[in-house]
């Protein structure tokens, strides 16, 4: 299975860009999205909730995406998690199970934080967007999709938005195997991405598995002695 990573700020255009490389292979590819692994806070009242900090990497469990990748990596399949941005809870759906993909692609804004993860990643791209383009997708989007007001907008991103950007995802780039200008309908990114990825794709099919060697009579005794 061969994993893509990208990282970049909110609103740079990262989920375009993940189901714009989905949708340019002819193999199985999966995309997962790192706020469905946001931790769960059930217990603690709408009010309270909607007062976290989304933007820190530590409001996401590193720790179950990882478990999730390890088993997709072991041919197993996974349940499929969600993410409800209206009552700030997780939405999953047990009863949905993901396969294990030929390519699978993650995004986020932390997708580059946690190096267990990041060392398993054939590619890592960064999406490299001026904030000020960043800032007003995010207004569109949180708006139409979301059901966020200006007011609410405004003050996440100069609480938590801005701050976590600065400090954390503008570095992210550092760790990138490949910066995407322009958003995530760049089509030349796209092409490059797409070309590499199956590139890699049609090696791993055609490796052979190794034929595990049958020790000879001669080997089996020269352990006796040994021992």
């Amino acid at each position: 299975m061969i994993i893509v990573g990208i990282c970049g700020a909110s609103g740079s255009g990262k989920s375009t860009l993940a189901k714009r490389i989905k949708d340019s292979l002819a193999c199985s590819c999966t995309i997962i999205g790192q706020d469905c692994y946001y931790r769960n806070f059930p217990d603690l009242p709408f009010s309270e909730r909607i007062k976290l900090n989304y933007d820190e990497p530590g409001i996401f469990d590193f720790d179950e995406l990882l478990h999730d990748i390890e088993q997709l990596e072991s041919g197993h399949p996974i349940t499929t998690k969600g993410y409800d941005y209206v009552n700030y809870l997780r939405a999953d759906t047990p009863d949905v199970l993901i396969p294990p993909p030929e390519v699978l692609v993650l995004e986020g804004i932390h997708m580059f934080y946690d190096k267990r993860i990041c060392e398993r990643m054939s590619l890592k791209v960064y999406l490299h967007v001026d904030v000020d383009i960043c800032l007003l997708r995010r207004i569109k989007r949180d708006i139409k999709a979301r059901g966020r007001s200006i007011d609410n907008i405004a003050e996440q991103y100069v609480d938590t938005v801005k701050p976590v950007y600065e400090k954390y995802i503008a570095n992210y780039i550092n760790d990138a195997d490949f910066a995407v200008m322009r958003g995530g309908k760049n089509k030349m990114a796209i092409d490059a991405i797409s070309a590499y990825l199956t590139t890699k794709v049609l090696a791993e099919r055609f490796v052979e598995p190794e034929t595990p060697q049958t020790p000879s009579v001669s080997s089996c005794e020269a352990e006796e002695i040994e021992v």
